[in-house]
């Protein structure tokens, strides 16, 4: 999959390298923002594996990540990416998504989901975007809900989360019959006409 960035009125989605790891690090290191993944990120180091990872993971095709800037301040605020990429069946999942917390609830996510949706949709030509959140976390699956997701159901014990204890992970979709009144529906949102 290629990567490119993506360029909203608020939001820029750039192709995350290395070079994002400080850049990460100065509002990703909040204990809060990883409470709920199995991911576990507390210093330097942790957030360049995080980086890492999720190159590798683009490095074999399966990943498209980015770091998420906000247009105004020109501030990395957080990160997300495209991934479980299955060209042959159209379909891929976002997530691996956090956000700076005086970030969170604000126009970020919903635009950065909008971009993401809209390459998917629109050019890669997918049937099927996924997005899934731990059951635990309320906020992330209202936030999912809101975006015009359906919510398939719960994978029980289906990750291990960063403190060893069992996940489990509630799943949603977006299919591209759905996306014209998804897409309307979050341009409502961000205020678009």
């Amino acid at each position: 999959m290629d990567s490119r960035t993506l360029t909203g009125s608020r939001v820029i989605l750039e192709p995350l390298s290395l070079a994002h790891v400080d850049a990460l690090c100065e509002i990703g290191l909040d204990p809060e923002i990883w409470r709920y993944t199995t991911s576990r990120v507390r210093n330097r180091d942790d957030m360049f594996l995080y980086v890492e990872t999720a190159l590798q993971w683009q490095r074999e095709g399966t990943a498209v990540p980015f770091a998420t800037i906000d247009r105004a301040s020109k501030r990395v605020v957080g990160s997300s990416r495209f991934a479980n990429i299955a060209p042959e069946h159209k379909r891929a999942e976002i997530g691996w998504t956090w956000i700076a917390r005086d970030f969170q609830r604000t126009h970020v996510n919903t635009e950065a989901k909008y971009l993401m949706l809209r390459l998917a949709f629109e050019q890669w030509k997918y049937l099927r975007v996924e997005l899934k959140t731990s059951s635990r976390n309320e906020r992330s699956r209202a936030a999912i809900l809101r975006l015009g997701a359906v919510e398939e159901g719960t994978l029980r014990k289906h990750m291990i989360n960063s403190d060893g204890s069992s996940r489990d992970s509630v799943y949603f979709s977006i299919t591209d019959d759905e996306w014209p009144a998804v897409k309307a529906k979050m341009e409502n949102m961000m205020g678009h006409s």
